[in-house]
């Protein structure tokens, strides 16, 4: 069974439904899972972390909103993270961590190997965990492409109104280029078209990328045209024409590319929202 997604969002969870995500997580049956906003007790938090401690599948983990929300529940998050290898995109935004919390996540984060979203918006930092949080940077841009990667695909996934990213030769991996695949597959966005030229992606992620993208505009572009026939029905014009648009995959596998246009001027309108 491929690996699915979980998401909750601002509702008490059950112990049956705790139950679920554990048993999710320990068949590595779940890639995405986002519990934002969520209640639960003390007890089933500890059981979600022991769960994905040992969880090779999960790729995001969305906990904003407070769901990290004492000092207890930080150190439990920590000891999972310590163990876990998985983990690319972690959401924390909205959480009291304070410089104390962040101290004790800061050891788990820096030696996680996969790693390269992390979201730490409102938590209530200070100048102590600004400092931690430099230290976790890359030095002199090594692996640059990779952690930039995480926070534009958190960026991406915020913005409604963003249809146009190139990242043509920014040093981008196949890393990168799942992360980007997660974000298209999992989060509803305004992106159509996306460049990865001149990156180390495989032809295989670029080709599913792509398919995302397309099935997306292909599903618009549905829906557009049911507009029209009725506003011909009507005896009317339409008010305007969609439009037309197009995307390329190449099919070599030297050529590492995913091209996509979509008929947009030259002006573009981005707008990124937490």
């Amino acid at each position: 069974m491929l690996p699915s997604s979980i998401q909750i969002s601002g509702e008490p969870l059950s112990g049956a439904e705790v139950r679920d995500i554990c048993r999710g997580l320990r068949d590595n049956a779940v890639r995405l899972l986002s519990l934002r906003g969520c209640r639960l007790c003390d007890r089933d938090f500890g059981r979600i972390c022991r769960a994905l401690a040992g969880a090779t599948s999960l790729a995001q983990l969305n906990l904003n909103l407070g769901v990290v929300s004492s000092p207890s529940r930080i150190k439990q998050l920590a000891e999972a993270l310590r163990t876990n290898r998985s983990i690319q995109s972690l959401f924390l935004h909205g959480s009291p961590l304070t410089d104390a919390g962040l101290a004790l996540l800061n050891p788990a984060l820096a030696l996680h190997p996969a790693l390269v979203a992390l979201d730490l918006g409102d938590c209530m930092l200070g100048d102590e965990a600004i400092n931690l949080i430099c230290g976790l940077l890359p030095p002199d841009g090594a692996k640059s492409g990779d952690h930039v990667a995480g926070m534009l695909a958190v960026a991406v996934a915020s913005s409604r109104t963003l249809e146009v990213l190139d990242l043509e030769g920014t040093g981008l991996t196949n890393q990168s280029a799942q992360t980007l695949l997660d974000m298209v597959e999992n989060y509803p966005t305004a992106l159509r078209s996306l460049v990865l030229a001149e990156n180390s992606i495989s032809p295989e992620l670029q080709q599913q990328i792509c398919d995302l993208l397309s099935e997306g505009e292909e599903e618009e572009e549905a829906a557009a045209g049911a507009g029209d026939t009725r506003e011909r029905e009507r005896g009317k014009e339409p008010a305007h024409q969609r439009g037309s648009s197009s995307w390329m995959c190449t099919s070599d596998p030297s050529s590492q590319m995913v091209l996509m246009t979509s008929g947009l001027g030259d002006s573009l309108l981005a707008e990124t929202e937490m």
